[in-house]
C-alpha cells in the first residue's frame, strides 16, 4: 500500500502534499446554502399557502378587502418566520459541521503534526488514538489493542477489533476488512497507525 499511494513511513514531503491538495480536499460535498428568493418560492408553493392566497385573490374579487388584507398578512407573516427559521437552522447545521471537523495527528517528513482533517491526502500518515475520530480511510500499518466503532457505516453494534497485519481476500465485504480503518468511524480503544487510501467523496462513507 505505501508503494501504491508512493509514500513512505515517516510521510510525505511538503512538496508532495501541495501537488495531491490540488485533487481537492478530504471533506465530504455539500450542497450550496438556499438564497432567500430559493426561500421564499419554497414557502409560497406550499399547498396551505397556495389555498390561502387563492382565499385572498377571491375576497378582493367580491370586494371583501378586510378579508382579503387580513390574509395577505396572514401569508407575507408566515413567509418572514419560515424563512428566518430556515436561515437559523443552515446557521446551526453549518456551526455542527465545524465544531465536528476532526483534527488528524499526521506524520509528515517525519515529524507528527496535528492538522484539521480537511487538509489530508492521499499517502498521509496518520496515528490513530483513543477518541479519534477517524479522518479518512486508511489501510492499518500498526495497531495496538484497537477497536473501532463503525456502526455509522456497517451498521455493526459493537466496536470491531482492527488487526494491521491480517491480509484479506480481495472480495472480501465491507465489515470483514478488520485491517482497515474508514472515514468517521471512532477509535474505542488502542492506538493505530494507518496510510490513507481515499479521501472526501471517494470514501466508503
Amino acid at each position: 500500500v505505501l508503494t501504491e499511494t508512493n509514500t513512505s513511513e515517516a510521510g510525505l514531503s511538503d512538496d508532495a502534499v501541495r501537488i495531491r491538495q490540488k485533487d481537492g480536499l478530504n471533506e465530504l460535498a455539500v450542497k450550496p446554502p438556499k438564497t432567500t428568493l430559493q426561500m421564499i418560492k419554497e414557502q409560497i408553493i406550499d399547498p396551505m399557502i397556495m389555498i390561502l392566497i387563492g382565499a385572498a385573490f377571491f375576497s378582493a374579487l367580491f370586494h371583501e378587502y378586510t378579508e382579503a388584507i387580513i390574509i395577505a398578512m396572514i401569508v407575507v407573516i408566515n413567509t418572514i418566520i419560515g424563512i428566518v427559521q430556515e436561515k437559523k437552522a443552515q446557521s446551526s447545521l453549518a456551526a455542527l459541521r465545524d465544531m465536528s471537523a476532526p483534527m488528524a495527528h499526521v506524520i509528515r517528513a517525519g515529524k507528527e503534526q496535528l492538522i484539521p482533517a480537511k487538509e489530508l491526502v492521499v499517502g498521509d500518515i496518520v496515528n490513530l488514538h483513543d477518541g479519534d475520530m477517524v479522518p479518512a480511510d486508511m489501510r492499518l500499518l500498526e495497531s495496538a489493542n484497537l477497536k473501532i466503532q463503525e456502526a455509522s457505516l456497517t451498521g455493526e453494534s459493537v466496536p470491531v477489533e482492527k488487526d494491521a497485519d491480517t491480509v484479506l481476500a480481495k472480495d472480501c465485504s465491507l465489515g470483514d476488512r478488520i485491517n482497515m480503518a474508514f472515514s468517521s468511524s471512532i477509535v474505542t480503544y488502542g492506538r493505530g497507525l494507518g496510510v490513507v487510501t481515499t479521501t472526501g467523496m471517494n470514501t466508503e462513507m
